[in-house]
C-alpha cells in the first residue's frame, strides 16, 4: 500500500491578460516540479488570466483565451503522468464563476467553483463572478469544441467534489474559503479528505504576513491533513502586491514555503508526506473521529492514478520548518522594492524619475529604487532567473550590460532631481545630493524661481494684482496660491524631465515619473492637487509616516548609507513658505495642525474601526486621557474630519500606490467612500459637543464634592459608603455609593 506521497505548489508572477506568459509560466512549474519528484502539482488562483483581469471578466474573450491556453496544457508532453491543478475562469449556464480545474493525461477530472468570494478591501469579485451554492453537489458541464477534440469527452463534473485517487482523497478551497468562517476544509476532513489545496491570490500588507502561516496551522492542526496553499506573487496588474507565501503544511506544522518577497517569477516548493501520519493524527482526535462517523459525503470522482511511487519506503518525509518573520521594515524595503520592479518591466520605460527634496518620504522612495537594484544585483549573480537580466538590459537598451553594483544600476534606471525656490534651505539640497550621491543615481540640481515668477507674471498682467506671502502681509489665499504654484510647476518639470532626460543622455525611452506622499498626507489631504503627489506610481502611497521613519533608520544601517541620518532627524517640511533669516519656518505638524502619530491613530478609527466622528471622539477620550483634556480631544477630531472632508476629493487624482496600509484612504480601489461631503458635520459634531458637556458636568459635580478627597468607610458587608447624594447630568439624585467606581473611572480618564 502506498504511503508516502510528493506533492508540488507554485508560486507564480502572473500577469492579467498575458496569456502567453501565463502559460510558460504554469508549464515551467510543472517542469519543476516533476524534476522534484513531485505527482501531483497546485497553483495560484486565476493563473492562466491574471488574477486582476477585473471587468475584462466581462468580455467573452478573456474566457475563450483562457480556453486556448487550457488546451495547450492538456496537449503538452509535459503534462503527461502528473495530475494538475490549474485555476481559470468559467462560463456555466450563462454565469461566471471562479474556479479550480484539474486534469490528468488529457482528461478533465473535475471543474470545482468558488464557493465564497472575496468582497472587502481591495477585493470586488462578486462583481465578476457569482458563488457556487449548491454544497456537495455535480452537474455536467459541456466542453467547448475545441476541447472535446483534445479529451475526447462532452461533458465533466462541475461542483462540489473531490477527487478519489488510488491512495488517497484530494479536496478544494479556493482562497478566501480559507478565511470564511464556515471554511471548506472542516467538512472535507470530516469526509476523509487527507489532502485539501488552495490556490489563492493573497496580497501582502505590513504586519500581515503571520495570518496566512496561522490560517494554514490553524486548519490542519483542528482536523489533521496537509493543506496546500498557492499564492500569487507580485504586481500582475494593479496596486496591491501578491506576496507569493505558498506553503505545504501537514498536521499543525509547516513543512515549506516560498519567500514573501522575490523577483523570481517562478518558485515551485514539494514536501514529501507520510498518508499514514494524516490518518493516525485523525484517529488520534476522539471527537475528530465521533464527528467524521456522522458526516455526509461529497461526491467523489475516482481515478485510476497514485500519487505514491510502488516502492516508497526510501523516500525521506518532509520535517517542520521555522519560520522567519520579516520587520515592518523589511517588508518595505522589499515589498515596494519588488512592485516597482514588476512595474518598469512591464510598462516597457526606461528607468524612474523622482523629484528628490531631501525630507523622509522622497527620500524613502529613492532607498526603495536602490534597495530594488540591489535585489536585481543579487538575482543575476545568483543566476537564479535569467529573465532578470535579460529585462534589465531591454530597460538600459544595453545588449551586453552586466551591473557591477546597485549603484552603478542606480545610475541607470533612477534620475533624482532637486528642484529648488527661493525658499528651499541648503540644507535639503544638501541631503538630497548626498544621498544622490550614496545610492548613485543621476542627479539633477535646478531651481524654478524663474519660471514661477513667470506664472505670476501672467497672473499680474491680467488682473494687476500681485499676491504675496502672509509673512510679507499677504492673506491666506494669497499665500496658498503661491505655495501652490510652486508645487504643481514641480510636477510639471517632472513630467518634461522624465520625457526628455534619456533623450540627453542619448538613450530611447522614457521615464516612469514617481510620487511620494505617504498615506497619511492623503488621508488628511495635505497635497497640493496635481503637484508632485501626482506622479504614474507611488510606493509609499499606502505607508504611513511613522513606518517611513523607522524604514529610514533601518536602510542607515542595513544599507551603509550614513546621510540617512541627517534626513531622520530633520524636521518635516514642504519648503514652500519663505524662509527666516535662511533657515526653515515652516513644518508640516504645524501647517497641519496635527502629528503625523495623531494621524495614523485617525486613520486606523475612520478605517479599521469604521469610526465617524462621533464614535471616534468617545475613544480617543479614553485612550488619549494622560495626554489631552475631553475638549482638547475634541478640538483634534473636528478638525481632522474638517479637513479630511474638504480635501477629500484629491483621493479621486490619487497616484495608484502600493498598498501597505489598511486604513489607505484611496478610494479608486480600497476606499469607498463620497468625496463630496459636508465640511462643518453639524450633527456630528453636535453629539460630540453634548457628550463634552456631559463629560464637564461630571467633572465638575465630582470636584465640586468634599467627600471625594475622604477615604470612603465600608460598611459591615464591605461595600463602600458614602452618604451624599449628587445629581448626574440633571436626573433626579441618587445615593453616590452604586456611583462610586463609576465616577472615579471617570476621573481618572478626565485628567
Amino acid at each position: 500500500m502506498g504511503r508516502k506521497v510528493t506533492i508540488a505548489s507554485a508560486t507564480l508572477n502572473q500577469w492579467a491578460l498575458d496569456f502567453e506568459g501565463n502559460l510558460d509560466r504554469i508549464l515551467q512549474s510543472i517542469l519543476e516540479a516533476k524534476e522534484m519528484g513531485a505527482a501531483f502539482r497546485t497553483g495560484p488562483e486565476l493563473e492562466i488570466c491574471g488574477y486582476n483581469c477585473e471587468d475584462h471578466f466581462f468580455e467573452s474573450d478573456t474566457y475563450l483565451h483562457s480556453w486556448e491556453v487550457l488546451g495547450e496544457l492538456l496537449t503538452a508532453p509535459l503534462c503527461k503522468d502528473i495530475l494538475i491543478d490549474v485555476g481559470m475562469p468559467i462560463m456555466h449556464k450563462n454565469v461566471a464563476y471562479n474556479c479550480r480545474l484539474i486534469f490528468l493525461n488529457k482528461k478533465i477530472l473535475l471543474i470545482r467553483p468558488k464557493k465564497t468570494l472575496a468582497g472587502g478591501g481591495n477585493y470586488r469579485e462578486g462583481r465578476w463572478f457569482a458563488p457556487w451554492k449548491k454544497d456537495k453537489t455535480t452537474e455536467d458541464f459541456y466542453l467547448p469544441r475545441m476541447i472535446s477534440k483534445i479529451t475526447g469527452q462532452k461533458v465533466v463534473p462541475i461542483g462540489d467534489a473531490v477527487i478519489s485517487t488510488l491512495d488517497t482523497c484530494i479536496g478544494f478551497e479556493i482562497c478566501e474559503e480559507l478565511w470564511s468562517p464556515d471554511s471548506a476544509h472542516i467538512p472535507l476532513a470530516l469526509d476523509g479528505v487527507e489532502i485539501i489545496c488552495n490556490g489563492s491570490g493573497s496580497h501582502t500588507a505590513l504586519r500581515k504576513n503571520y495570518v496566512l502561516a496561522d490560517l494554514v496551522k490553524t486548519a490542519t492542526m483542528k482536523c489533521g491533513g496537509c493543506y496546500v496553499f498557492s499564492n500569487l506573487r507580485g504586481c500582475d496588474g494593479g496596486r496591491v502586491y501578491f506576496e507569493g507565501t505558498s506553503s505545504i503544511t501537514l498536521n499543525g506544522d509547516i513543512l515549506s514555503r516560498t519567500r514573501q518577497f522575490s523577483l523570481d517569477e517562478v518558485e515551485v516548493i514539494t514536501a514529501t508526506i507520510d498518508l499514514e501520519d494524516i490518518r493516525c493524527y485523525r484517529n488520534s482526535i476522539r471527537s475528530y473521529a465521533y464527528q467524521a462517523s456522522g458526516s455526509s459525503s461529497y461526491p467523489r470522482i475516482s481515478i485510476d492514478f497514485s500519487l505514491s511511487p510502488e516502492n516508497d519506503f526510501t523516500l525521506p518525509t518532509a520535517q517542520p520548518i521555522d519560520l522567519i518573520s520579516l520587520s515592518p521594515e523589511e517588508e518595505i524595503a522589499l515589498g515596494p522594492a519588488c512592485w516597482l520592479w514588476d512595474y518598469l518591466r512591464r510598462s516597457g520605460q526606461g528607468g524612474f524619475f523622482l523629484p528628490l527634496s531631501g525630507g523622509i518620504d522622497s527620500s524613502s522612495t529613492a532607498v526603495i529604487v536602490y534597495s530594488m537594484c540591489r535585489l536585481i544585483l543579487e538575482n543575476i549573480q545568483k543566476s537564479r532567473d535569467p529573465k532578470v537580466l535579460a529585462d534589465i538590459r531591454r530597460i538600459t537598451a544595453d545588449a551586453e550590460y552586466n551591473p557591477k553594483s546597485p549603484q552603478e544600476l542606480c545610475n541607470r534606471i533612477l534620475v533624482t532631481c532637486y528642484m529648488g525656490t527661493e525658499n528651499s534651505s541648503k540644507e535639503t539640497k544638501s541631503r538630497a545630493s548626498g544621498l544622490a550621491a550614496a545610492i548613485g543615481s543621476y542627479h539633477l540640481n535646478i531651481v524654478i524661481d524663474k519660471a514661477v515668477s513667470a506664472c505670476l507674471e501672467i497672473f499680474s498682467t491680467i488682473t494687476g494684482l500681485f499676491p504675496k506671502f502672509a509673512s510679507n502681509g499677504g492673506c491666506d489665499r494669497q499665500n496658498m496660491a503661491l505655495q501652490n504654484i510652486q508645487a504643481r510647476l514641480r510636477m510639471v518639470l517632472s513630467y518634461l524631465f522624465a520625457q526628455l532626460v534619456l533623450w540627453a543622455r542619448g538613450r530611447p525611452g522614457g521615464l516612469l515619473v514617481l510620487g511620494s506622499a505617504n498615506v497619511d498626507e492623503a488621508l488628511r489631504g495635505y497635497m497640493t492637487k496635481y503637484d508632485c503627489s501626482s506622479a504614474d506610481i507611488n510606493p509609499i502611497g499606502g505607508i504611513s509616516k511613522t513606518d517611513l521613519r523607522k524604514f529610514i533608520s533601518y536602510a542607515k544601517d542595513n544599507f551603509n548609507i550614513p546621510v540617512l541620518g541627517e534626513i531622520y532627524s530633520a524636521p518635516p517640511t514642504a519648503e514652500l513658505e519663505p524662509l527666516v533669516q535662511g533657515k526653515i519656518a515652516q513644518t508640516d505638524e504645524q501647517d497641519m495642525g496635527m502629528t503625523y502619530d495623531e494621524l495614523s491613530q485617525f486613520g486606523r478609527l475612520r478605517k479599521i474601526s469604521n469610526c465617524g466622528p462621533y464614535s471616534m471622539y468617545c475613544k480617543l477620550v479614553q485612550t488619549w486621557t494622560n495626554s489631552c483634556s475631553p475638549k482638547q480631544v475634541a478640538d483634534k477630531v473636528k478638525h481632522f474630519f474638517r479637513c479630511y472632508a474638504i480635501n477629500r476629493h484629491k483621493m479621486t487624482v490619487l497616484t495608484p500606490s502600493y498598498h501597505a496600509e489598511s486604513y489607505s484612504p484611496d478610494d479608486n480601489r480600497f476606499d469607498l467612500r463620497p468625496f463630496l461631503i459636508r465640511a462643518n458635520w453639524s450633527w456630528q459634531f453636535r453629539a460630540i459637543d453634548k457628550q463634552l458637556e456631559y463629560l464637564n458636568s461630571v467633572k465638575r459635580s465630582s470636584s465640586g464634592s468634599n467627600n471625594l478627597s475622604k477615604k470612603p468607610s465600608k460598611s459591615r458587608t464591605g461595600v463602600t459608603k458614602i452618604s451624599r447624594s449628587i445629581p448626574i447630568a440633571g436626573k433626579k439624585s441618587i445615593r453616590k455609593q452604586h456611583y462610586y467606581f463609576f465616577f472615579r473611572q471617570l476621573l481618572r480618564n478626565c485628567k
